[in-house]
């Protein structure tokens, strides 16, 4: 099938022009459940299986993630899961952090022995944080978290039993997200009869260096974020996921101009925009298929497959570093 190839200059790749969107939808679908656009294993795949290692490669990820994120986010918005609040603060904190990673990516991270050893302790990090999930260690501990658990799942269980039809309504207007109260000091927020709330400048503050991290390796911050929100914060995933796409959408807009238009110390960092936006294909459709069938899908048996790709791939470039 050499007839599908296609070169692209600005990466300097040659692929298949079908291999980069179904390789994106496939893990769009398991990570937007999470919260997560999939770019922080797709780096790799580009890495790795393309052999596209320069600064740009990050650029590229970001133009993934404006192409690919709108569909998920629609998806949570429809069914009333969104945490506006969460998701403004998000947003607050990570922009200028993207600009300062955007920076170091350049500068001090060009190298693709270095930016290797980089990516393998971010994804090593957000492994072990997925296994802690996985084996409970830091599962959701609050009794408003848990009560919500099991309401979550005995709706879902009703749902199932009505049929088709139930699986494709979604949830009811009533069980939407609810804002109570906005502060300096702290945000609440009401799902299914549940109260969360989190600290407002903790939470900026963790947005701020996730946007760093996120600008240096182009993932937006959502696979960090994430794990965060729902294991430090105690908040119900169900309604976190919507708000850290949300985020990394609009700071993936910001890095992909930063990437495109400020070269830094005479250096150009052009994303390769047509590869980028034939991975955001794919993920487009990944995401809105994953947003919609959360609810439906054991989330332990998709962190375990997660958990295991990341571990494995971080271990690989942290090895090979040395």
């Amino acid at each position: 099938m050499e007839f599908l190839n296609v070169f692209f200059p600005v990466s300097g790749v040659e692929t298949n022009i079908l291999l980069p969107p179904v390789v994106a939808m496939f893990i769009s679908f398991f990570t937007s459940m999470g919260g997560v656009s999939g770019a922080f294993l797709l780096l790799p795949f580009q890495m790795s299986m393309l052999h596209y290692t320069s600064p740009s490669v990050s650029g590229t990820n970001h133009v993934f993630n404006i192409f690919a994120i709108p569909s998920g986010v629609y998806r949570y918005v429809k069914e009333g899961r969104m945490a506006w609040p969460l998701t403004w603060i998000i947003i607050l904190g990570t922009l200028p952090g993207v600009f300062l990673g955007y920076y170091v990516r350049v500068i001090y991270l060009s190298e693709p022995s270095i930016f290797k050893l980089f990516v393998g302790c971010v994804l090593f990090y957000t492994g072990i944080r997925l296994l802690g999930e996985v084996t409970g260690k830091t599962r959701l501990k609050l009794a408003g978290a848990k009560a919500l658990e099991e309401k979550f799942r005995n709706r879902i269980d009703e749902m199932k039993k009505q049929g088709s039809s139930g699986l494709v309504a979604g949830l009811p207007a009533d069980e939407a997200v609810k804002t109570i109260s906005v502060s300096l000091e702290k945000v609440e927020y009401e799902f299914w009869g549940e109260r969360f709330s989190f600290h407002t400048v903790w939470m900026f503050a963790l947005a701020l260096f996730v946007g760093i991290i996120g600008g240096i390796y182009g993932i937006g911050g959502g696979s960090i974020i994430a794990p965060f929100c729902v294991a430090v914060f105690h908040l119900p995933v169900y309604t976190i996921a919507g708000a850290a796409l949300m985020g990394t959408f609009i700071t993936s807009v910001a890095g992909a101009l930063f990437f495109s238009v400020i070269p830094v110390a005479g250096i150009s960092a052009m994303p390769d925009w047509p590869l980028g936006i034939l991975f955001g294909i794919g993920g487009f459709a990944g995401m809105y298929l994953g947003a919609r069938f959360q609810k439906f899908i054991p989330q332990r048996i998709i962190k375990l497959i997660l958990c295991a790709v990341v571990l494995y791939i971080s271990l690989r470039y942290i090895i090979q570093y040395f």
